[in-house]
């Protein structure tokens, strides 16, 4: 379920057309407003996950912890905490500490954040300003173990990519135990200083069709072609082996806090867990995978025995996608 909470974005990568479309000044609903809209849902007989359609839910903190956080937090009190919160933020958000306390304390379980790459030179390519000098790894394990899970995007493709970029995203990508990693090709969307600069340069090729992980491109790259659409190929379906995979969720529940209290059982959830045992567990190549993590989590982690279970999920979806590529 999509609730847009706000419009805009502080900042203006080269890549993105957001501020292109929106302009980049966070325009933010009142307190009032939202809770207004959270009413209506709750009225739905909807429980689960909510997405706040936010660019970037941090970019005017001041109104986020003086006024939106504090009523969320109230409200989820007031009516049993119905749902969970999911939104877009930057990874400046592991600068506050009081900030990442105060989203769990409201419901927030997880946070996309674009990482976009490890490399720095790219970063300074693509003017991801607040990616740059960072310890992106630790970055990410602090939003974690304060309680969001953290879900990247990255992308290949930059001019200043090397053909070791390729083995660097997957180390990247592993080492911060980000289980839901969506790894992109770049394209040029109209609007970007992206699309100017290479259509100034007589390199784009046609207009963008809205997805980048199709391996398809709007431009002619700097890396020969070939070896970028193989290396991207490599690079999603090396994440997404059982082997890789399985090792990424316990890199992140090894150092996840987790909810504070056992979640509550609903029919669908022991349906999909049925399934799973039956999908993944017996007929699954990840057979020897599944089994020691759901006995892992069962014992060691059970609170998040859940998560464990969505999470093997997730990874067979993720396969069947990328081995269609």
């Amino acid at each position: 379920l999509n609730i847009q909470y706000s419009r805009g974005c502080p900042y203006n990568c080269d890549f993105c057309n957001i501020t292109a479309l929106y302009g980049n000044i966070p325009r933010v609903k009142q307190p009032g407003q939202l809770l207004a809209e959270l009413d209506a849902v709750y009225r739905t007989g909807w429980r689960g996950s909510v997405f706040f359609v936010d660019d970037n839910f941090i970019g005017n903190k001041k109104k986020i912890t003086g006024g939106v956080l504090p009523a969320l937090t109230s409200w989820m009190e007031e009516h049993g905490r119905p749902f969970t919160f999911l939104t877009e933020a930057s990874v400046n958000l592991a600068d506050d500490d009081g900030l990442m306390t105060a989203m769990v304390e409201a419901g927030f379980g997880s946070v996309f954040v674009g990482i976009e790459t490890p490399d720095e030179a790219a970063l300074a390519e693509c003017r991801k300003t607040q990616n740059k000098n960072r310890d992106l790894i630790a970055c990410v394990k602090k939003i974690q173990r304060a309680g969001l899970e953290v879900q990247g995007g990255f992308i290949v493709g930059f001019d200043s990519d090397r053909e070791d970029i390729f083995a660097r995203m997957v180390k990247f990508i592993q080492e911060s135990g980000i289980v839901t990693a969506m790894v992109g090709l770049l394209n040029a969307p109209r609007g970007t200083g992206l699309y100017r600069r290479l259509r100034g340069e007589g390199r784009i090729t046609e207009e963008f069709g809205g997805d980048n992980t199709d391996c398809t491109m709007n431009f002619m790259p700097r890396m020969d072609k070939n070896l970028l659409l193989s290396g991207y190929r490599r690079v999603v379906t090396t994440l997404y082996s059982p082997k890789y995979f399985y090792r990424r969720v316990y890199n992140f529940l090894r150092d996840f806090k987790g909810p504070s209290a056992n979640p509550k059982l609903k029919p669908v959830n022991v349906m999909a867990l049925l399934k799973s045992i039956v999908r993944l567990g017996i007929l699954g190549r990840e057979r020897f995978y599944y089994w020691r993590l759901f006995f892992w989590a069962l014992i060691r982690r059970p609170r998040l025995f859940p998560l464990a279970i969505r999470y093997t999920i997730y990874g067979y979806h993720f396969r069947r996608v990328y081995d269609n590529l």
